[in-house]
């Protein structure tokens, strides 16, 4: 039986690369694979679940200050991001000291290289052009390594410049890359310095036994609307918020579901404005799979306002739970996702961004201008057709997962 090792830096499941993570280990299991995995969490917290795995196969590198009596830290500051503006309280990357930096290196070598020798993989698959990817060659040079690009890793080389020589040169080693969309592809060959024969676009998937059309019996509200995602204003949140107080003026009972969370001040400031909204915006916090997809199931219009993301995962969830859909027209957006929505999906136009996902401030005042309008467009058509998802199932996406697997490891 084959084995695998998964390596992820941050926390699993609540995140897109959490989640592709969770899925890729649930499919592998039925594909008779051997696995174990390695991710970042909190000190305090217990060891997470990976799928199905095993908890004595999760091997968790743990982060944030202890006290008496607390779990042993390995490093004491905690878990960073991908994004500089997580769902929860993290470190955030441009603000790591050399020492902090040296630490977080030494620590995770002599973890990998301890699982690695207890758990003799014969692939290694990381997740995101980062530090941990860039170290894996160092640590077992003879074994193959898979990396799955998020796009998060991209945008990070432009914030930590101090970093990226290093992540470069480290991560251009591994065998073979995995990218949402051709554009992540294009850019990753330019940055790496690496062969397009060495990438491939794998996409995304979504759980269709978890998010799926409500049956008749189950009440959909007409007009609510939700928003899935950090509290953040890369994700474009604040001009969302702009957007449905102007629309409450035509649709005076319309309310806005929100499911996500964030931590650090940007975060709060968007709470705080959330709450004042309230009871016309409804905060969930963070949501397990099932719980969002009965809100989903409950909600007519999805809306992802982001300037900047891979391939959205919960679009999709949102379209197989039957919403209409908004979204700016970012490239995995047009690429992959808007040909098999069709009318389904109401494209926005992105502002000029600097910076990789910072508007101009000239260009919202029309940015917000068209968001409502997509909005009042889907409010006002009729619910969108059964649409056929099968390309975004995860059995699809695994199955060009394990074809690199294999071909990197005979």
């Amino acid at each position: 039986m084959p084995k695998i090792l998964h390596v992820l830096s941050q926390r699993p499941a609540l995140t897109g690369s959490g989640i592709t993570l969770d899925a890729v280990v649930r499919q592998a299991d039925q594909a008779l694979w051997q696995q174990a995995a390695v991710v970042g969490i909190p000190a305090a917290d217990e060891t997470p679940s990976v799928g199905l795995l095993p908890r004595q196969n999760i091997h968790p590198v743990r982060f944030g200050k202890t006290g008496p009596g607390s779990p042993f830290a390995n490093l004491d500051f905690p878990v960073p991001g991908m994004s500089d503006v997580m769902p929860y309280p993290s470190t955030v990357w441009s603000t790591l000291s050399s020492k902090e930096l040296v630490a977080y290196r030494q620590v995770w070598k002599a973890h990998l290289e301890q699982v690695i020798y207890k758990f003799q993989p014969d692939v290694i698959h990381s997740h995101h052009i980062w530090l941990v990817s860039s170290l894996l060659k160092d640590i077992a040079p003879s074994l193959p390594v898979v990396t799955t690009c998020h796009a998060t890793g991209l945008r990070q080389l432009k914030l930590c410049p101090h970093l990226a020589d290093e992540v470069i040169a480290g991560c251009r080693r591994n065998d073979h890359f995995l990218v949402l969309h051709q554009d992540h592809a294009l850019q990753l060959e330019k940055t790496l310095g690496i062969e397009k024969q060495r990438i491939t676009v794998t996409g995304v998937g979504y759980r269709e036994e978890i998010f799926h059309r409500p049956t008749p019996e189950e009440k959909i509200t007409p007009q609510d609307l939700l928003y899935v995602g950090k509290f953040s204003h890369a994700k474009g949140l604040p001009w969302l918020l702009d957007a449905f107080k102007d629309l409450q003026r035509q649709f005076p009972h319309l309310k806005l579901h929100i499911a996500g969370g964030g931590s650090g001040p940007e975060a709060e400031s968007l709470r705080t404005r959330m709450q004042e909204m309230a009871p016309a915006v409804v905060m969930h916090g963070l949501l397990d799979q099932k719980s969002l997809a009965q809100l989903m199931q409950r909600c007519r219009v999805c809306i992802l306002p982001s300037f900047y993301e891979g391939v959205p995962l919960v679009l999709v969830e949102a379209a197989a739970c039957g919403c209409r859909l908004v979204s700016t027209q970012l490239p995995g957006v047009v690429e992959q996702i808007a040909p098999v929505l069709e009318e389904a999906l109401d494209l926005v136009p992105l502002p000029r961004l600097h910076q990789v996902d910072q508007p101009h401030a000239d260009d919202l005042p029309l940015f917000k201008t068209q968001l409502v309008a997509a909005m009042q467009n889907s409010l006002q058509a009729p619910p969108p057709a059964e649409l056929n998802l099968n390309s975004f199932t995860w059995n699809a996406v695994f199955k060009k997962v394990e074809s690199i697997w294999e071909s990197v490891s005979l």
